[in-house]
């Protein structure tokens, strides 16, 4: 049944057609991208890994506007919709809540040096007839061109001027947008389509970004970060109860696609009053506040106080509890991003504190760190590593968010290839992101996905706070959805 509020929304905006209550959530699956047919070895995987994780989080300190930076196979988690009518073909791209834009390719295509990437998960767009450029004077011009002024926008597009002075540039599109990546690049214009969600929600005059050129980059994205041309944002300028508050659970998965069969549910509305009212008895979350950053204002900023190695909690530096006006500091929650990045003292506080605790036990492989860009290492002959545990202590939020096992340390075989001696192997999966001069006028860390795996991550944006709660996520979908 549609509620009065749905249609006053219907008559006041005539972009959304809804096939439930907006007062209902709404789940769709994110689908992994994991595979690893490209990769040798799990060193070979790691280090690419790493790289990535490691090349995104410095790429947001060198740009005056951070982009997305696709990861590479084995750590992404794909949305899939349709453009045009719904019964389009439905194009996939990496959810992503650290940008604050939807582009993907549009035919006819051309990815440059993209012999060595993932192949696009689905066929290049081709525009519908529905399909319609965004004007130059649009506020979603604007946004994308990191606020230029329309004016210039238009000019830019050859409007003449006496109608730049008269606001009547409608004809002349928005100009194509070049976004630059730690690896690659793109060039994009920007065009509005009507928008179908596997759940057949469907939105009209959705903008998004087309490209026909891309460096490095087959893949696009749909953001998901704060900015007006998100999807939650488009989506909440309508239906606010589903965009303001939206939550994801990652399935553990260990680099194993077997454990990645299921979808990963997004849930778009997540409420926890609904639960309540729904006799729904699952771990509550618990939250921390997000800070503004004045030059990173799509990114899910949030003040980390420490990390404790077993009993002994380690102090963060002040830079990682708030963001300066220069947008230098905080912790950035991210879904784009596969390891965790920590400033270099946090990072070797951390590590010096867990190799006093393991490196009695267990002997470094040293050589094993070199080929994965993991550190410290360990070579162990038990059935289970004996490791200590990790907790992240955010702003506010009292006792923490304690990490399981497997989203810190990693196991799995070295040798066995004819070569070397096949012995079992743990790492540690947090990354030194650099020094903290290094990291000014950007994040000072970043929680990656990998680490967020098992929790409910949901993202409220009207409270403006992340919250966290420990979650059997492949389990989650079927236990809410019967509840509604």
């Amino acid at each position: 049944m549609v509620t009065p509020l749905c249609l006053l929304y219907c008559l006041l905006f005539s972009t959304w057609l809804l096939p439930i209550s907006i007062s209902e959530m709404v789940f769709l699956p994110l689908t992994h991208s994991l595979s690893k047919a490209r990769f040798t070895t799990p060193h070979h995987l790691l280090k690419t890994t790493s790289a990535r994780s490691a090349a995104r989080f410095h790429h947001r300190h060198r740009s005056h506007k951070p982009v997305p930076l696709p990861l590479s196979p084995g750590s992404d988690y794909t949305l899939s919709f349709a453009l045009g009518s719904p019964s389009s073909p439905t194009v996939s791209l990496y959810l992503d809540t650290g940008s604050d834009l939807v582009w993907l390719p549009c035919s006819p295509f051309e990815c440059i040096l993209c012999e060595s990437k993932t192949p696009p998960l689905t066929p290049p767009l081709n525009l519908s007839s529905s399909a319609t450029a965004v004007p130059c004077k649009s506020s979603a011009c604007s946004a994308a061109h990191s606020s230029l002024p329309s004016s210039d926008l238009c000019a830019i597009s050859r409007c003449p001027l006496d109608s730049i002075e008269m606001s009547d540039c409608n004809s002349f599109p928005c100009p194509p947008l070049y976004y630059a990546y730690g690896d690659g690049s793109l060039i994009a214009r920007l065009y509005k389509d009507s928008l179908t969600l596997p759940n057949s929600l469907s939105v009209q005059n959705f903008t998004f970004g087309c490209a026909h050129s891309t460096l490095g980059e087959p893949v696009g994205v749909a953001g998901f970060g704060f900015g007006q041309l998100s999807l939650p944002a488009q989506l909440s300028s309508v239906s606010p109860q589903l965009g303001n508050r939206f939550s994801y659970c990652l399935i553990s998965h260990s680099f194993d696609a077997d454990k990645v069969r299921l979808p990963s549910p997004l849930i778009l509305g997540r409420y926890e009053d609904k639960e309540k009212q729904m006799g729904n008895e699952i771990a509550e979350f618990v939250y921390t506040n997000m800070l503004s950053n004045p030059r990173h204002p799509y990114f899910y900023s949030v003040g980390l106080e420490g990390i404790s190695v077993g009993r002994r909690n380690i102090p963060a530096s002040e830079n990682l509890k708030r963001v300066d006006r220069r947008g230098s500091g905080g912790m950035v929650v991210d879904s784009g991003t596969t390891f965790t990045m920590l400033p270099a003292n946090l990072y070797e506080s951390v590590v010096g504190e867990f190799d006093a605790r393991v490196g009695r036990f267990y002997k470094r492989a040293r050589q094993v760190e070199e080929e994965t860009g993991l550190s410290p290492c360990y070579f162990y002959d038990n059935k289970v590593a004996k490791v200590p545990g990790i907790t992240l202590h955010f702003a506010g939020n009292g006792s923490g968010v304690v990490l399981p096992r497997r989203n810190y340390f990693y196991e799995f075989i070295d040798g066995g290839d004819g070569v070397g001696e096949k012995r079992k192997v743990g790492c540690l999966m947090l990354m030194n992101g650099g020094d903290e001069e290094e990291l000014r006028g950007g994040p000072g860390a970043t929680l990656g996905n990998y680490q967020q795996q098992g929790f409910e991550v949901v993202y409220d944006l009207e409270k403006r706070r992340v919250g966290f709660a420990r979650r059997h996520c492949s389990s989650l979908w079927d236990s809410l959805k019967n509840q509604v």
